[in-house]
């Protein structure tokens, strides 16, 4: 059997346990299978905002496939490709090269999908999908630099060790940058191997991941055993087939890459256990969040208490966690009885802010349609 009759025969039996992609009919509730991928992967809680760093257990997890078993002694990441001279390193000679550390803010690209309608099938965030950490590791430049970039080269790809099926296609999560990006100094791609100085936690990456700032969450390729160079555009599933934007089946799409600006508020008082519905007491309440953005720095938050009829400024704090994390703003607010709707909105340096309703996509990408919390003062 050759490789073309291989691939065919490996695609035609995962087709059973591999459904195309879909948009779920207008009255279909979430599915088991989406309940399964809820209780693998976790939103951060958002009265966790309070924290500039968000501690591992807290900050979101999405896993494609399985967790892959990572043995720390027998790790390797092999460079490769359009270089002069290929790498292999291991943890303690990746560990001996000069590193750094940045404080990023994460969010998957799928934040916020299961708040649009039709809803598209796949893990049905709300808005809690992020975290930021202080992430340390090799800038990714100094490796390209050691091996020798070829002049033809202008992409990276990276590999990870997680392995599984997607819409009936077998594969290595993979991923790529153009040189460019792979290459820049801000911002700078790092190969990490600490988060809030410690080893990668399992769910992270553990030993080693990629870091891309101000990219959504399906640039980090996590548990990276790969690095090439090659001198053709990647066209792997997840940069050619998902994590598009597309409003329809057939069409190519645009590539999902810079996080869009949004803001969360962390929800003042204390909530109703099955709606979360908040109760606040009447008179002074702090309100205050997070914002954030991969395309510009963050400018302005404006909050609304009456569902977006009106908007008040809130005062942001100064950018001490670098250009790419998220930045801590809060506004007095006097409440009083009665049903309330608060909402955030945030608006970078290229002056694009967060919509009140969001352009239907069919992947459900990049939904940063402004945060909604009903309040009850009693």
């Amino acid at each position: 059997m050759d490789v073309t009759d291989a691939t065919a025969a490996t695609d035609a039996a995962a087709a059973p346990v591999s459904a195309p992609g879909r948009v779920a009919a207008p009255d279909e509730g979430i599915s088991h299978e989406e309940l399964v991928l809820a209780a693998r992967n976790h939103g951060l809680p958002l009265e966790a905002l309070r924290y500039d760093v968000t501690p591992p257990g807290l900050h979101y997890i999405l896993v494609h496939y399985d967790i892959p078993a990572a043995d720390a002694d027998t790790w390797t990441l092999r460079l490769h490709g359009r270089v002069r001279t290929p790498l292999t390193l291991d943890l303690a000679a990746l560990r001996a090269l000069p590193s750094v550390t940045h404080r990023v803010t994460m969010e998957c690209a799928g934040n916020g999908r299961a708040r649009l309608t039709p809803r598209p099938v796949s893990q049905p965030w709300l808005v809690e999908a992020v975290g930021t950490a202080d992430w340390t590791g090799v800038p990714l430049r100094t490796l390209l630099a050691e091996a020798g970039v070829e002049p033809d080269a202008v992409e990276a790809v990276f590999t990870g060790a997680d392995h599984g099926v997607e819409r009936g296609v077998e594969q290595d999560y993979q991923r790529s940058l153009s040189l460019a990006d792979a290459t820049a100094a801000d911002p700078e791609v790092l190969v990490a191997y600490e988060m809030n100085g410690a080893p990668l936690p399992p769910q992270h990456g553990y030993p080693v991941r990629l870091v891309v700032p101000g990219w959504y969450g399906m640039a980090h390729v996590k548990w990276l055993t790969d690095i090439e160079l090659t001198d053709t555009p990647f066209i792997g599933f997840q940069q050619a087939v998902a994590y598009r934007f597309r409003r329809s089946a057939d069409e190519p799409g645009d590539p999902v890459t810079r996080i869009a600006p949004r803001a969360l508020m962390i929800p003042p008082g204390f909530p109703d256990f099955m709606s979360r519905t908040r109760v606040v007491r009447p008179g002074p309440v702090r309100l205050e969040g997070r914002a954030w953005s991969g395309r510009a720095p963050v400018t302005k938050v404006e909050v609304s208490t009456d569902d977006g009829a009106t908007w008040q400024s809130a005062e942001l704090a100064p950018p001490d966690g670098g250009p790419w994390s998220w930045r801590h703003w809060h506004t007095p607010w006097t409440a009083t009885p009665g049903r309330h709707v608060l909402t955030a909105r945030a608006t970078d340096a290229e002056g694009t802010a967060q919509p009140l309703t969001q352009p239907w996509n069919r992947g459900g990408f990049a939904n940063n349609e402004v945060q909604r919390i009903p309040v009850a003062c009693l």
